[in-house]
C-alpha cells in the first residue's frame, strides 16, 4: 500500500445511512480531485454476472479467478473455495494508490472509524463498545455523556461530515502507517 494513504472505517447498523453517506462524502472528494476508494464488506454472496454468463460459468469450472473487463471497468473474482475470508490487510494490499480508503464493514477492525447511527432503526450506538470510533454521524444530539475527544456530527448536514474529514485528511489522521 502506498505512503500517504489514508484510511477510515464507516460502521453502523443495516438501515443507518452509511452508504447514502458515503456516496456524497465519494462524490465530493473525487471532485475536489482526491482518488478515494471503497471497500465493502459483505457477508452475502456476490453476484456479479448471471449463472449463465461465461465468467460465471468458468469460475463453477474450477477457475481460481477471474478478471472480467471492459473499456468501462474491470473486475476480478477471486474464487475462496473453502479457504479463509482475507484479512483486512491482505485485502488493502490488492488496491490501487489512493489519498483515502474508505472501508464499510469490518467493524471488529482496530482502525479508525465513523460510526453512523440513527437512534430511530431501534438499534444502539457502537461508539460505547468500540474506542476506534472517533466520530459519530448522527440525527440526534450528542449524548449529555459523550466520550472525552469523540467527534458528534451532523448527520443530517453531510457538509459538515465532509468538512470534518477533509480537515482531518489534511492533518493526516487517518494515516495508514506501515
Amino acid at each position: 500500500m502506498e505512503r500517504g494513504t489514508q484510511l477510515l472505517g464507516v460502521v453502523g447498523w443495516s438501515g443507518s445511512g452509511k452508504t447514502t453517506l458515503l456516496e456524497y462524502l465519494v462524490s465530493q472528494l473525487a471532485a475536489q480531485g482526491k482518488r478515494v476508494n471503497v471497500l465493502k464488506h459483505s457477508h452475502h454472496d456476490i453476484i456479479l454476472e448471471p449463472a449463465h454468463k461465461d465468467s460465471a460459468r468458468l469460475r463453477r469450472a474450477g477457475a481460481a479467478e477471474i478478471l472480467l473487463a471492459s473499456p468501462y471497468r474491470y473486475a476480478l473474482v477471486h474464487e475462496l473455495r473453502d479457504a479463509p475470508e482475507p484479512t483486512l490487510s491482505e485485502l488493502l494490499c490488492r488496491l490501487a494508490p489512493s489519498d483515502l480508503i474508505l472501508v464499510e464493514g469490518f467493524k471488529w477492525e482496530p482502525i479508525a472509524k465513523l460510526e453512523i447511527h440513527r437512534p430511530s432503526i431501534g438499534k444502539p450506538a457502537i461508539f460505547r463498545e468500540d474506542s476506534h470510533i472517533v466520530a459519530v454521524a448522527s440525527d440526534v444530539a450528542a449524548p449529555d455523556d459523550l466520550p472525552p475527544g469523540l467527534i458528534w456530527l451532523d448527520l443530517n448536514q453531510p457538509g459538515t461530515v465532509l468538512e470534518w474529514l477533509s480537515e482531518a485528511m489534511q492533518k493526516n489522521l487517518f494515516a495508514i502507517r506501515a
